[in-house]
């Protein structure tokens, strides 16, 4: 059962009424508003922007006697709102409400303008009862600025045992900020608030650290599992929250015995739920798959709102238990559909109750963190695509490591990504660090169902044990349809310690002056994107960094890279910077003790951070933390 209510759509970006409507602080107003309302009955109700479905979808009307639905808009006259036929605004006048709700926000003018045409002794409400606390707010002028909901949840919980650790930095100084907040509620895995609280983070392009041992500590809490709920007030430039999340382990008992050996990174939650999520993994042989089904919403998912089925089937097993607002539910993959296995893939039928979700996989005493992705239901095969290339070479590629072979073992996943992906007709390209293509490997035309795990030690023998990347581009030999939303799962396996990391991402169009649809993409305009602002989090104590920048490119660019990776401590200053020149369609991996002596490193202190930037190209970035005894982790970076 999917929630009816817009989140975000490929042309218009994200729903700001939607955030308005589902924000934790808003929840408890409007529940009063609803008790008002229901008291003060029969209510008319006044659409005058659209917003009165989606405030009954989160809320409800139970308890409201309702004396018609009014509109503005001539063109909606007649049109159905809330089940009701709307009716001209101009007759509101003749109801019998003793009230009227202005679904809407900012509605003093509007409320203002009614007056001629209220019923006697009507009372008239709006949503502007249900607003956020006004120093929540960076434009306090519009309501539904989405600078004002520049909001993200995380996957938060801290035991005896296991910590986790929000990393970013106030990118938005970049675009204008003159200071930025971070405002913070921690929910339990009931959904219940166990803190509320706010971290200044200043006007500099300072580091924003989150740490779950230090907010145990601060508020006395025991061991929790939920979720942190981030909402950033002064934001510019950018209303989405990135950060880089990490999931570490505590080593106890003897030298070398670890009793939970987990390491693991992941981003950015991406705050706008979807109907379907694909890419989760069946568990391997002695794993276990967990699903973390959190709802992002201040009302219940039923139970059965949510459910898995195999990639490719349609049969559906629903999560039988409901989830209670801003609850969190791990959920054992293996319970729902017993006996799918690695590497057959798995997709979430979320309703539009959960942001991108998490899933977890243990292996004895090792756990990895990873996120799904979205599913698109918009999308439709491209019929130019197979003829591209003639005029954009490689066109959509998807690049991702290929780390020492001597050390690690690196697998690929191709995964369907859209409703109308009946297959994937894909072909993997190996180049080294230098930019040259090494080997091909076609993958045919995959059926959606497919289980095909290509491990690429053999088509990158050629790599001997250097580094390089790997490149899943369209290959329509064997026929087949494309529509530029090529997604694949990368797993890496630590070959002494037996340590997994994973991580997914999509294709795009890379450093080309030529423009194709909304390709290459760009972070501060309109395409061709052709320039690099990645955020690199640093590891401290035990912990070195890895990071592996590729440069990709759909057809040949700059011969060099002009890469700089700039070093700054925990305030925003610089520290130090180095210049590096990657190949086009190279690569270079790297370690920060490496890269920085110690003497640098010790002046840029705890919480230092890098910036990766270059103008003359786009790069695309993996990092991740080095451990002790073979553990490590890695994702895909972000960039601002």
């Amino acid at each position: 059962m999917a929630l009816r209510i817009e989140t975000f759509d490929n042309v218009r970006g994200g729903n700001t009424l939607y955030k308005a409507l589902t924000h934790p602080h808003a929840a408890r107003p409007a529940r009063a508003l609803l008790a008002g309302l229901a008291e003060a009955g029969p209510i008319a109700i006044i659409d005058p922007d659209g917003a009165a479905d989606g405030f009954a979808e989160i809320f409800g009307l139970a308890g409201i006697e309702l004396a018609g639905i009014y509109v503005r808009d001539v063109a909606r006259i007649g049109g159905a709102v809330l089940g009701c036929r709307a009716a001209p605004l101009t007759e509101l006048a003749a109801t019998r409400a003793r009230s009227v709700l202005v679904a809407g926000f900012d509605a003093d003018r509007l409320t203002g303008q009614l007056r001629p045409y209220l019923p006697a002794g009507a009372r008239t409400v709006s949503l502007d009862a249900m607003r956020i606390p006004e120093a929540r707010l960076t434009n306090r002028r519009l309501y539904l600025d989405p600078l004002n909901f520049a909001t993200n949840f995380a996957l938060f919980r801290d035991t005896d045992r296991l910590h986790t650790r929000v990393v970013t930095a106030n990118y938005w100084s970049g675009y204008g900020s003159a200071s930025v907040t971070c405002w913070l509620t921690l929910f339990d895995g009931d959904g219940e608030v166990l803190a509320d609280w706010s971290q200044p983070c200043g006007h500099q392009s300072g580091a924003i650290a989150i740490d779950s041992r230090e907010v145990r500590a601060r508020f006395g809490l025991g061991d929790f599992a939920g979720q942190l709920f981030i909402h950033v007030t002064g934001a510019a430039g950018h209303d989405t929250v990135k950060y880089a999340l990490d999931t570490f382990g505590d080593t106890f008992g003897e030298p070398g015995l670890v009793l939970d050996g987990a390491l693991s990174c992941t981003h950015d939650a991406n705050a706008w739920p979807a109907e379907r999520y694909a890419g989760l993994p069946a568990p391997a042989p002695g794993e276990r798959v967990i699903l973390w089904v959190q709802n992002s919403h201040p009302t219940p998912i039923p139970a059965g709102a949510i459910g898995l089925n195999p990639m490719g089937e349609d049969g559906v097993v629903a999560i039988p238990q409901a989830i209670g607002p801003f609850a969190s539910q791990a959920v054992d993959v293996a319970a729902l559909l017993p006996g799918l296995a690695w590497p057959r893939q798995i997709e979430i039928r979320a309703g539009k109750h959960i942001v991108r979700p998490r899933y977890e996989i243990i292996a004895g005493p090792r756990r990895r963190i990873a996120h799904v992705n979205v599913e698109r239901a918009d999308l439709r095969p491209d019929p130019a695509l197979p003829r591209l290339g003639e005029v954009l070479g490689k066109a959509y590629l998807l690049p991702a490591p290929i780390l020492p072979r001597g050390e690690w073992e690196s697998l690929v996943l191709p995964t369907p990504m859209a409703l109308s992906q009946a297959g994937l007709p894909i072909a993997a390209l190996v180049c080294d660090c230098a930019g040259n293509e090494i080997a091909r490997a076609p993958l045919g035309h995959l059926p959606r169902d497919h289980a095909t795990a290509l491990s690429l030690d053999e088509i990158a023998a050629g790599l001997g044990d250097r580094p390089g990347h790997v490149e899943l581009v369209y290959d329509f030999a064997d026929g087949g349809e494309g529509d530029g939303w090529l997604h694949a799962l990368f797993r890496y396996r630590h070959r002494r310690s037996g340590h997994v990391a994973e991580t997914s991402f999509g294709a795009h169009v890379f450093n080309t002056i030529l423009t194709y649809r909304d390709e290459p993409q760009s972070y501060g305009g309109r395409p061709p994107g052709l320039s690099t602002r990645l955020f690199l989090r640093l590891g401290e104590g035990e912990y070195d960094t890895l990071c592996q920048l590729i440069y990709p490119a759909s057809l040949p660019w700059r011969s060099t890279s002009a890469t700089e990776i700039i070093l700054h401590d925990s305030s925003g200053a610089e520290i130090a910077r180095t210049a590096l020149a990657i190949p086009c369609s190279g690569s270079l991996l790297f370690r920060y003790h490496a890269l920085f002596d110690a003497a640098t490193r010790t002046r840029a202190g705890a919480g230092a951070y890098a910036i990766i930037r270059d103008s003359s190209c786009r790069l695309f970035g993996y990092h991740g933390l080095l451990g002790q005894g073979g553990a490590f982790s890695l994702d895909h970076m972000f960039g601002f």
